[in-house]
């Protein structure tokens, strides 16, 4: 690749980041007042409606290497897309929130845990390494019928999505927010105008981050990464900018709460619905590159849990969720070395 072109990559690269930074802001902006709309709890619209649209552009992306992948190597980047998406917002995104929050000099409101917060925080944590631990059971062995138990992962996502619409009213969801930047003289926006906004944002954030990814796909072999070593370690963070960008704006606002609720909600789904495709279309078999992602995400996700059920959340715990991730680049590379 000339020096042209790779500066054209980057160009491109943090032109993109940019664009989904700002389509980011119209999506968080929509999406509390669809959940205002629907008459959803703020738990509710960050783990369901913002964590779904978020996650659903990856989900496509998986479901299309698994399902119409005509190689191997396709359906392995769909596999790894599946326990990478996990990985990085178990350690990367966690991480994002608790160094804006150090940065910010900005702590947590002690009424996050008097209402609860931390508790239905720690609730999801569990459920996800109950699930996360299936999933890698699965993937250790090799049985007649192991497609079907894709269901019960879409069902187990089904009866998540079904608990937080049930869960008990957030003391503070009638806070005032924003007006709706596509009806900004509206004190009270209509649903349409909401759901066209979040809809239009959610587009431009899955085109913008499809450019990100690719032009991380052709800086990789410039670079010297070899495809595998690239969709493991720059891929995820890729695919889970759009949620990592959410929570840095939430925190900016001081909507703490949303924040880690869309990491929390986010990681459901990746818990699940890839996991379905993968299983529906592979044989699901994984290799030590993805067990050792599998190992750090639990070791992240087990801090988070205890930390959630303690009743707080530390910016420096949250922040060195971040090392985590750097010690498995590095476990990773000298795997690849080896």
């Amino acid at each position: 690749m000339t020096m042209h072109g790779l500066a054209l990559n980057f160009v491109l690269l943090l032109g993109s980041a940019v664009v989904i930074y700002l389509s980011c802001e119209y999506f968080v902006n929509g999406v509390e007042w669809v959940g205002r709309k629907l008459a959803m709890g703020a738990q509710a619209t960050g783990t369901v409606l913002a964590a779904f649209g978020t996650a659903l552009p990856e989900s496509v992306v998986t479901l299309v290497a698994v399902a119409f992948g005509g190689t191997a190597a396709s359906k392995e980047l769909g596999i790894g897309a599946a326990l990478g998406g996990p990985l990085a917002l178990s350690t990367i995104a966690y991480a994002t929130v608790g160094v804006v929050l150090l940065a910010t000099r900005q702590q947590f409101p002690k009424a996050l845990a008097a209402h609860g917060r931390f508790d239905r925080l720690a609730r999801d944590q569990r459920w996800f390494l109950l699930l996360f631990a299936a999933k890698i059971g699965l993937g250790l062995i090799l049985f007649t019928g192991k497609a079907w138990t894709g269901i019960l992962f879409l069902l187990a996502y089904g009866l998540y999505v079904r608990q937080e619409m049930r869960g008990p009213a957030d003391p503070d969801e009638q806070e005032a927010l924003e007006p709706l930047k596509f009806a900004p003289r509206a004190e009270t926006p209509g649903l349409l105008p909401a759901l066209a906004q979040t809809g239009l944002a959610l587009v431009v954030i899955f085109v913008a981050s499809r450019i990100f990814v690719g032009q991380l796909e052709q800086l990789g072999p410039a670079l010297g990464l070899q495809p595998q070593l690239l969709a493991l370690l720059l891929s995820p963070i890729a695919t889970e900018l759009p949620e990592t960008m959410n929570a840095i704006i939430w925190v900016r606002q001081g909507k703490y709460a949303l924040a880690l609720a869309n990491i929390s909600g986010a990681m459901m789904i990746q818990a699940t619905v890839p996991t379905a495709l993968g299983l529906f279309f592979t044989p699901w078999l994984l290799g030590p590159p993805l067990i050792l992602a599998a190992a750090v995400t639990a070791v992240a996700i087990v801090a988070m849990y205890s930390m959630f059920r303690r009743g707080f959340a530390s910016r420096k715990l949250l922040a060195g969720m971040g090392g985590l991730y750097a010690v498995f680049a590095g476990l990773l590379v000298a795997m690849h070395l080896a």
